[in-house]
């Protein structure tokens, strides 16, 4: 399984109350052109241009990683006019952001199978992820060609293939393997348009996700929509399986005792 490079550092949230890791899932691009006589082709173009208002938000906010849902393993199923047209998109996406992305300090990694991508959009993420390794800002994930259930298995391969014992595998070898291994899970997942599921979407890192769900179709999704997510998430309290939240780290820490 080819990998994405480590992450080059984690940024913290800027404020305790934000989640550290924001992850998106962007649907609703073919409603949108639907809804407006336009081909779906036309939705996926406005869903690119949503990609940059967003991002440069959720670091205005504090928020600095972000993993945005593109492009699933269950996708190759759509027409092949508008599979081509993606791939192509992707291609010139790359091509108009890197330098900016650069630019702004940002780390980009692509999560997925990109052995099964065309030799041409491989190099490319290849030569944007290498220009981007050393950014140390914010972290850009984009998923494309990416299944939860096939991101695991793939993992276990993996951990086979390098000759790890897998009658004693623990949870933290598994994460470790995964394309996200060095990053923290996370902590709020937003699904635009409306839709009440995961589509295979992180499902190992998703294990304690809180999830927030808009009608808003992505092409649709601005800085407001982004706000009223991150408000709801700084409302919940979240427990991870126990009666009561879990206590600060500053409130765990043992206390200086003082000689008398």
């Amino acid at each position: 399984m080819q990998r994405p490079p480590r992450p080059a550092a984690v940024p913290p949230p800027s404020r305790p109350e934000l989640p550290r890791h924001v992850a998106i899932i962007m649907d609703g691009n073919g409603r949108w052109a639907r809804r407006r006589r336009l081909p779906r082709i036309a939705g996926h173009k406005a869903g690119v241009s949503t990609i940059r208002p967003v991002t440069e938000e959720c670091d205005r906010l504090g928020v600095h990683i972000l993993t945005l849902y593109a492009f699933s393993t269950e996708n190759w199923s759509r027409p092949r006019t508008e599979v081509a047209a993606l791939m192509k998109l992707f291609s010139e996406t790359i091509d108009r952001e890197i330098d900016e992305l650069d630019a702004e300090g940002i780390q980009l990694r692509i999560l997925g199978r990109r052995e099964e991508l065309g030799d041409r959009l491989r190099a490319k993420i290849e030569q944007a992820e290498a220009r981007t390794a050393h950014n140390t800002g914010n972290i850009l994930n984009v998923a494309i060609n990416y299944g939860g259930r096939s991101e695991i298995v793939d993992a276990v391969r993996d951990l086979a293939a390098s000759g790890a014992d897998l009658t004693g595998l623990e949870e933290a070898d598994l994460s470790r393997a995964l394309y996200t291994a060095g990053l923290p899970d996370p902590d709020l997942i937003i699904r635009t348009a409306g839709e009440l599921r995961i589509s295979n979407f992180l499902l190992w890192q998703a294990a304690y996700a809180e999830l927030y769900v808009t009608e808003t179709l992505w092409p649709d999704f601005g800085r407001e929509d982004l706000q009223r997510a991150l408000r709801a998430f700084s409302e919940r309290e979240r427990r991870f399986g126990s009666v009561e939240p879990p206590e600060p780290p500053d409130a765990m820490a043992p206390r200086a005792s003082h000689g008398g």
